[in-house]
């Protein structure tokens, strides 16, 4: 226990009662900060029962006020699923507890339990993340833009799909197994997108956004060659390109492109104001698809690293 009566504890499982106080913490800080400092895969990872490879810290502190005597004021996420990579790494304070050194102390117990070799996600790249990334003796290696363009008004020309390909929505447990296995082999060189399980698609198919009338398979000669998987955040007014992806050998024939455009058109249609992606900052190539289709950066996220 620490000098404020700090305690850590690192678990593989959350009962559905922690997981619940988990997520609460996580929205109240998103609230604070502008976006949550857990992604969608983490908070994901925090439901459902224990997950290869992902721990869980909690950080309490002493709390006459609380009913079980103790409060909840901090929570990083360790995922080591990669084969080549560091363990990545998110992590987030209660807005109401900062500057007491609980981001230094969770920080310090993600490198302990990494072994040193971490990689740490900053939503956001906040001047305080980025200060405590320096404190913690990490370098900053990634950059991932969020980008944006209005979708009133939208005026993009007819889709081109290349000889040979249609496209018609996803069918939910029929189309399953074609989807992972074709993600896997667009997304190689991508593991945190290319990694997906049958699990993982099973949870996304269970939240209250997943709708197949948005997912959108290119097929050639009945085999699956591409997708676009578009997402709607209702409460934010934002349609998402959430991930499109072309099947290696499909790739330069303006397939991305096309189905890119399909999906825009969708959530237009779906009376959404504007679209948003993510993407790499170095994927030079991407980004001017994407600035060309009238995007523009409208916020970073940061990753950093160890040296050792």
């Amino acid at each position: 226990m620490g000098p404020t009566g700090r305690r850590i504890r690192v678990a593989d499982t959350l009962t559905s009662e922690e997981a619940a106080e988990v997520l609460a913490l996580i929205e109240q800080a998103a609230r604070t900060d502008g976006q949550p400092a857990v992604s969608e895969q983490g908070r994901l990872q925090l439901r459902g029962g224990a997950r290869e490879g992902v721990r869980h810290l909690l950080v309490s502190v002493p709390d006459e006020d609380a009913e079980a005597g103790i409060a909840l004021v901090g929570y990083g996420q360790l995922e080591d699923t990669d084969p080549v990579e560091a363990p990545a790494a998110e992590l987030v304070v209660h807005p109401a507890h900062r500057g007491r050194g609980h981001g230094r102390a969770l920080g310090g117990e993600l490198l302990a339990q990494s072994g040193r070799r971490l990689r740490v996600w900053a939503h956001g790249g906040h001047a305080a993340a980025r200060h405590l990334a320096q404190t913690l003796g990490l370098t900053k290696f990634r950059e991932l833009r969020q980008m944006r363009r209005p979708l009133t008004g939208l005026d993009l020309p007819e889709p081109q799909l290349p000889d040979g390909v249609t496209v018609r929505t996803f069918q939910p447990g029929q189309d399953d197994t074609a989807w992972l296995e074709v993600n896997a082999a667009a997304f190689a060189h991508h593991p945190e997108q290319g990694s997906l399980t049958q699990r993982d698609l099973d949870d996304r198919k269970a939240e209250s956004w997943f709708d197949p009338k948005g997912f959108f398979l290119a097929e050639r000669e009945g085999t699956l060659v591409g997708f676009h998987w578009t997402k709607v955040h209702a409460d934010e007014g934002l349609g998402e390109v959430y991930v499109v992806g072309v099947r290696p050998g499909a790739q330069g024939g303006g397939l991305g492109k096309a189905l890119t455009a399909i999906g825009l058109r969708h959530l237009a249609a779906e009376g959404l104001p504007t679209a948003m992606l993510y993407v790499d900052a170095d994927n030079a190539a991407a980004v001017t698809v994407y600035e060309r289709l009238g995007f523009v950066t409208h916020e970073t996220d940061l990753m950093y690293r160890s040296e050792t």
